[in-house]
Formats: C-alpha cells, sequence, structure tokens
C-alpha cells in the first residue's frame, strides 16, 4: 500500500513538473526483470520508473542516501537496497555481497529491480563506464536455473533542471538471460565480461552518445533540416541518435567534410539566432485568413483566461518564487538540481495548499474552504497551462514579424538552408545503410 502510494504520488509529480513521452519497444514488463538506465538526473532517473510501469519495483541506492532525513524514511518504505562504493565506504564493500544476493533473490521470485549500472549521476554527453553489478546479479540468478530479461530504459532530458521541459523515455528491446552455470572462475570473469558489454551497447541503443556537448547543436541543427526537407515530424529522438552516430562516423574518416559541413551548419544556426528564428520558421507561410483566426483565438483567450491567470498568479507567486531563490542559493551539481527543485515541491506545494485552505476559512468559513481545498489546484494548473500557451502565441507572433515582412532576409536565409539540406541529403543516402 505505501509503494503504491508513493508510486502514485511521484509519477503525478513527475508529469507535472516534465512533459514525459514514453516509447515502448518491449511491451511485456512481467516476470523477473532487470531495468537498467542511463543516470544523467540523480534521484529523477529512478523516479521516471514509476511512470513506465505499475509494479512494485526494487531499487538499488547508493548506501549514503539511506541516511538523508526522509529520503532514507522513504528509501526503506518502498524496500530499495544500499550499494556501498568505494568512494563512500572503502571498508564496507564487502556488504555488497549480500545486497547483491538479495537483488538476485528478488529476481528469481519473479520481481523486477532496477539499477543505473553506470554508478553515478553525471552531466557528461557520453555514458560513463559500465559497471559489473548488473550482470554480477545476473550470473546470481543465471546460477539459481532462472531466465530473466534485462531491459534498457533511456532517457533523454531536453533540459532536466527546467519546469516543463520534455523528457524523453525509450523503453528498449529486452537482453534475454538463460540459465547458465560458467564451469570455472574464469569462465564466470568472461560471462560477466560479456554480459556487461551487452548492457553498455543496449543502453547506447536507446541514449544520445554525443562527442562532446558543442555537437548537440550541430545534429539538432543538421535534423531539423532533414526533417522539413522530407515531411518528417521535428524532434525524433531515434532519428536524433542516427545523426550522432553519422556524425561521428563522418568525423573519424572523413575530417576534412565533417569541418566544412559543421563549419556551413554553425553559421547557418548563428544567423537564424541572430533574429531568434529556427529553421521551420522559414518554412511558414502566412495567409490573412490564419493571421486573422491566430490574433481572434488568442485575443479571446486573453479576454476569458488573463482574470483567472492573474488569481492564480498572485496566489502562487510566494512558493514559485521561492523554489526558484532555493534552486539558486543552494550548492548542488547540474545534475542534481532537478531533484532538489521536484523534492521541494514535494514539501512546499501540500503546505501551501493546506495555508491557502486554511485562509479560504478564516475569510468565508466552509465555503471558503471547500473552494480553497477544492480549486486550489485546479487553478494552479490553469494558471501555468495559460502561461505556456501565450507563450507560444507569442513566439509564433514574433517569428511572423521577424520573417513576415523581411522577405528578403527570408530568401537569403531559405537558399542556405535549402543548399545545406541537399548537401545533409547526400550524406544521409550515403551513411545510412551503415547505420541501419
Amino acid at each position: 500500500m505505501f509503494y503504491r502510494f508513493v508510486r502514485g504520488l511521484v509519477a503525478f509529480a513527475l508529469r507535472l513538473f516534465y512533459r514525459v513521452e514514453v516509447v515502448r519497444r518491449s511491451a511485456d514488463l512481467s516476470g523477473p526483470v532487470m531495468f537498467v538506465g542511463n543516470h544523467p538526473n540523480s534521484l529523477i532517473d529512478p523516479a521516471l520508473v514509476f511512470v513506465i510501469t505499475e509494479r512494485q519495483v526494487t531499487f538499488l541506492a547508493r548506501e549514503p542516501l539511506f541516511r538523508v532525513p526522509v529520503m532514507g524514511w522513504l528509501l526503506k518504505g518502498i524496500d530499495a537496497l544500499p550499494v556501498y562504493r568505494k568512494q563512500d565506504h572503502p571498508g564496507l564493500m564487502e556488504k555488497n555481497e549480500g545486497t547483491l544476493d538479495t537483488a538476485a533473490a528478488a529476481l528469481t521470485g519473479g520481481r523486477a529491480i532496477t539499477i543505473f549500472p553506470e554508478g553515478k549521476s553525471h552531466s557528461a554527453p557520453q555514458l560513463s563506464e559500465i559497471k559489473t553489478g548488473c550482470a554480477r546479479i545476473s550470473l546470481k540468478v543465471a546460477r539459481g536455473g532462472t531466465a530473466m530479461r534485462i531491459i534498457p530504459i533511456g532517457l533523454t532530458y531536453e533540459q532536466k533542471h527546467r519546469f516543463r521541459s520534455r523528457v524523453h523515455i525509450e523503453v528498449g528491446e529486452a537482453l534475454l538471460v538463460g540459465a547458465a552455470s560458467p564451469a570455472t572462475p574464469e569462465a564466470e570473469q568472461e560471462w560477466v565480461r560479456a554480459l556487461t558489454e551487452r548492457v553498455g551497447e543496449a543502453l547506447r541503443s536507446v541514449t544520445l552518445n554525443l562527442e562532446d556537448w558543442d555537437a548537440l547543436a550541430l545534429i539538432e541543427t543538421a535534423d531539423q533540416l532533414f526533417a522539413l526537407r522530407n515531411g518528417f515530424r521535428e524532434k525524433d529522438p531515434d532519428r536524433l541518435r542516427l545523426f550522432s552516430k553519422g556524425a561521428s562516423l563522418l568525423r573519424n574518416e572523413q575530417p576534412d567534410r565533417f569541418d566544412d559541413l559543421k563549419e556551413d551548419l554553425m553559421s547557418f544556426r548563428a544567423r537564424l539566432e541572430l533574429v531568434n528564428s529556427t529553421p521551420g520558421d522559414l518554412s511558414l507561410v502566412y495567409r490573412p485568413r490564419q493571421v486573422a483566426s491566430f490574433v481572434g483565438r488568442n485575443l479571446a483567450a486573453l479576454l476569458l483566461g488573463f482574470p483567472l491567470f492573474a488569481l492564480g498568479t498572485a496566489l502562487f507567486c510566494a512558493p514559485y518564487l521561492a523554489l526558484k531563490l532555493l534552486a539558486m542559493v543552494t550548492p548542488v551539481s547540474r545534475d542534481r538540481v532537478a531533484t532538489l527543485k521536484l523534492v521541494s515541491a514535494l514539501v512546499m506545494v501540500p503546505a501551501w495548499w493546506t495555508l491557502l485552505t486554511v485562509a479560504g476559512w478564516a475569510l468565508a468559513g466552509s465555503v471558503g474552504l471547500v473552494v480553497a481545498l477544492v480549486g486550489a489546484l485546479p487553478l494552479a494548473l490553469f494558471t501555468r497551462y495559460f502561461l505556456e500557451r501565450r507563450r507560444a502565441a507569442l513566439n509564433d507572433a514574433l517569428a511572423f514579424l521577424r520573417m513576415g515582412n523581411r522577405s528578403r532576409l527570408k530568401q537569403h536565409l531559405l537558399f542556405h538552408g535549402e543548399r545545406l539540406q541537399e548537401e545533409i541529403q547526400v550524406l544521409v543516402r550515403e551513411l545510412k545503410p551503415r547505420l541501419d
């Protein structure tokens, strides 16, 4: 019961904090399953497992978290298992064997566990070295004669520390691990090493691995131009991964050609940024009827929705600013900012909701209490939705003002973009068979 409550609360909070999208290549998550994931966002990463499955999952977490107030209580409440890292407890590493035995026993009993085999949260553009813990647990299960599956989970954050940014969760194809009993210690080591490599490859197939963070702007620009040319959807994580692999291949095999294309693409991107535009803005065609409809819809939304938005802003600006200030003044690494914000919100929002309910009761008795209790959360959600929609409308209006009446600039950028699209199209035809 406690696990279901925590799972429901955290999954709901995460869907409010992020725009979550899930792609499943493994639909069946039953039986003995080990979820393995990349680890770019501290405690948010394991929490996202609550979004992809309703079944009870046993988490492996580093031991110091069990001694953090509230967090330790929660981890014990959901039956998480402590992992003793060398940098945390050099003298307690032998306790890990008991943790691995417990995890293996859970799998043998048909349960699910989650482990992040990089062993640490980080903000690097590539996967860190994959540790052997997941393979060692699998070996214990295989020795007992139980077949299991390892399911890779790829987590790709648009801006992991920002509220309402997008997170893409990809549930990859399962690795089947059959019953096995290696005959010698050397054979066991080879079995563990081979499975660890398979896990690494599986994680690379569902994550975006970059040479460096500068490469992200390059491949995003190339991908946007390719999508526009071929009429594909603007953002596709699978396609972006292929562009990343293709860029690495081109850089290694044809460095001069890669450098020329990179310089051309980044020059094009910089010129678009000077007028705060994207490649998609170049394809927009403005017709009087569409412009009039856009203006009418947004004026109506402003007239009807602004009073509620103003009320919501007045009621909720204090906790919003407090959370923002807390994130600014608390010295945490970049990969833990989102965790700080989410945990703080889980504490502050119920407290503020209670305060508003008490204030409603004090001002208007039982009617005020009911209105505040029932209406506070929907009003907060509407306020955020209204802000997002009006911000998107403002961006559309600015794109019209920048491009709608500057035909010479638009034509020049279109010519440059079309030339780049043709070059990218040629490269895709060359490299795609090898990437597939």
